[in-house]
């Protein structure tokens, strides 16, 4: 990891502590991991996607890949949690090769017809020059005629996570999410994010940095990292609208070639 990284190592340990209790986490929260899978994928190959050969980038315990395995993709995943990693191996086996790297400093591990990382890591990324070296590294991966797709927060969903408090059950676990911010201090590019804490386990509780990022940065560190923006959409509801509404939207999804 590279000292000067604004968002250091924050994110490793906070997911360090959370994989045991993750994915009753985000289950709980609502994630439909495989439908919005699905719903990417399909938009990828209405784009004009080739071949098989997948890189997901931060890929937790598995969820964004496996039902890839399933339609016979070569999976290559990382993630820079060495717990998150062993969750996914535990998950998919030998069918993946799986290895902790942070995003940010992505190594180059083949070439790839598509390369994605979803439900929105990039949160985790608190400054442009953080965006721009993970954008980049994804080039650097990045078959001939290949796709890069990620999803992010838009201002709806920055407004709720960084200064509400709700409350999430599953698997006779629960959590508690709080906000660091202000409702009126969340804008355009901040930095935020909450604090999660799950009941019965204090010792584990731990603050996550999070910092949305707008259309026309995206649209910016794409370009500078030799990437072009075919689309964006925006999702709601399940569904992929053609234009992004940051205060409509919950999602953004970003398609981008060489």
């Amino acid at each position: 990891m590279t000292a000067a990284w604004e968002g250091g190592d924050a994110s490793k340990q906070a997911y360090d502590v959370l994989a045991p209790s993750y994915e009753a986490f985000t289950l709980g929260f609502g994630y439909q991991y495989e439908t919005w899978t699905a719903t990417l994928l399909a938009k990828a190959e209405e784009e004009g996607l080739q071949g098989n050969r997948l890189l997901d980038v931060a890929c937790g315990t598995g969820f964004s890949f496996i039902t890839l395995l399933d339609r016979g993709w070569q999976v290559t995943g990382c993630d820079i949690s060495p717990a998150m990693i062993e969750a996914a191996r535990a998950k998919a086996g030998d069918r993946a090769e799986l290895m902790v790297a942070d995003m940010r400093e992505l190594p180059v591990l083949g070439e790839f017809d598509l390369i994605w990382a979803v439900n929105t890591p990039l949160v985790y990324l608190l400054d442009r020059e953080e965006l721009e070296a993970t954008l980049a590294g994804m080039r650097r991966n990045l078959a001939p005629g290949g796709l890069v797709l990620f999803d992010a927060i838009t201002m709806k969903t920055a407004r709720a996570f960084f200064s509400e408090r709700f409350e999430v059950e599953r698997e006779g676990k629960s959590f508690t999410w709080t906000g660091k911010l202000a409702a009126a201090d969340v804008v355009p590019g901040v930095v935020g994010g909450g604090r999660l804490e799950e009941a019965g386990k204090p010792d584990l509780a731990h603050d996550h940095a999070m910092r949305h990022s707008s259309e026309e940065e995206f649209r910016a560190a794409i370009e500078a990292a030799g990437l072009r923006c075919e689309q964006v959409f925006g999702e709601q509801d399940g569904q992929l609208d053609p234009e992004l509404d940051e205060d409509e939207h919950s999602v953004s999804v970003y398609l981008c070639r060489l």
